[in-house]
């Protein structure tokens, strides 16, 4: 949730992520990053303490991590201005995220270095935020040749949409793991990335036909950005209810359902 709010804030201020939004907008992202880094790491603790882990608290934890990746990229991409380049801030979190999370899949260990993404990589981000809010407030501003490009002007939608796909192919990992799935990439995993064909022919058609894609690149954007939704909307509501009804617990309580 609080990553949630950062990036609506990101939205508010600065749309397509190239212009300067307030300052205490920059501040609010740095200290909305800290208090979800810090319920990050104690929720853990907090659920042994009261006897209540389960391999759904697993994967709320790990799915929603893999959604914080797209949500903290359109933050930093307010607070960097940089528009349609938030894109590749995405891809450097997300990239070692899926590459933990197949190495925990494959080895059951989930190992993390002295210096790590979760700790010190989060620590720099929001100072970087702090950072701007107090002395750097116009350092980012850069200009781009193309304004009208897709990824300049919804870079929300860009990244919003692949996260939710990401979240996905993540979860779906995460699953596999709990249930002691045999290990290699599942088809189903690859539900997610059924889209990007038709993507791609739309963009090499635009590139062959002067310019002009075979479907308005808008409306690709908006049926991705559905397609994602109801993608993982579906596999997470489908998991919680087969999770809860085989283990007798609910969702958002610690207390047990009765027999």
């Amino acid at each position: 949730m609080f990553l949630v709010v950062s990036a609506l804030l990101g939205y508010i201020y600065s749309p397509r992520l190239d212009s300067a939004p307030p300052r205490w907008v920059h501040f609010a992202h740095g200290l909305l990053l800290f208090l979800y880094q810090t319920f990050d790491a104690v929720d853990g603790k907090q659920a042994r303490r009261t006897n209540s882990s389960s391999p759904l608290g697993e994967l709320f934890d790990h799915g929603c991590d893999a959604i914080a990746c797209a949500l903290e990229a359109l933050a930093f991409g307010s607070t960097a201005m940089c528009g349609r380049d938030t894109f590749w801030f995405w891809v450097i979190s997300a990239v070692p995220f899926y590459g933990a999370t197949w190495e925990s899949y494959f080895t059951n260990t989930l190992i993390l270095p002295a210096l790590n993404g979760p700790t010190e990589g989060l620590m720099l981000i929001y100072f970087a935020h702090f950072f701007t809010a107090i002395v750097a407030y116009r350092m980012f501003i850069r200009d781009y040749l193309s304004p009208s490009d897709i990824m300049g002007n919804y870079p929300h939608l860009v990244v919003l949409g692949t996260g939710l796909a990401f979240g996905f192919l993540v979860g779906r990992m995460i699953l596999a793991h709990l249930c002691d799935e045999p290990k290699g990439l599942k088809t189903n995993m690859c539900i997610s990335l059924l889209y990007l064909p038709f993507a791609l022919a739309n963009v090499l058609t635009a590139r062959l036909n002067d310019g002009v894609p075979l479907v308005d690149e808008r409306l690709v954007l908006l049926l991705y950005c559905a397609f994602s939704v109801v993608l993982y909307l579906h596999f997470a509501t489908s998991v919680i209810h087969e999770i809860t009804t085989a283990l007798g617990i609910y969702c958002f309580r610690i207390t047990r359902k009765e027999a």
